[in-house]
């Protein structure tokens, strides 16, 4: 029994990227920053493409590409939009914390 090689190719791609997506869903639950977290979505979106592009291999059927280019068009936004927030909140936490008072012999 011959294997054949696309086979074979598309078959490790599912599989790292299932390795990846369970690597993510860690990051995503241990965290310890938001930052990290919005990066592990993206994994698995990247992982969701990756998935797609597979699944279109296997069948021949293109639309799989579209939906895998909705996909990372959608993730490319929501990332955009978590870091402007976080970029956001980063920056009211400024404005809320005075700066420390420094005395006049300090600045000698």
């Amino acid at each position: 029994m011959l294997v054949n090689t696309s086979e074979l190719g598309i078959a490790a791609m599912v599989v790292c990227a299932l390795g990846a997506s369970g690597l993510a869903a860690v990051r995503v639950l241990r965290g310890p920053t938001q930052a990290d977290r919005v990066v592990a979505l993206d994994i698995f979106l990247a992982t969701a493409v990756a998935l797609c592009v597979g699944a279109a291999l296997a069948t021949g059927d293109t639309a799989f590409l579209d939906v895998g280019l909705v996909l990372a068009l959608v993730g490319f936004v929501g990332t955009l939009g978590w870091a402007r927030m976080l970029d956001a909140a980063k920056t009211r936490e400024s404005r809320r914390t005075p700066e420390p008072r420094r005395s006049v012999e300090a600045g000698k």
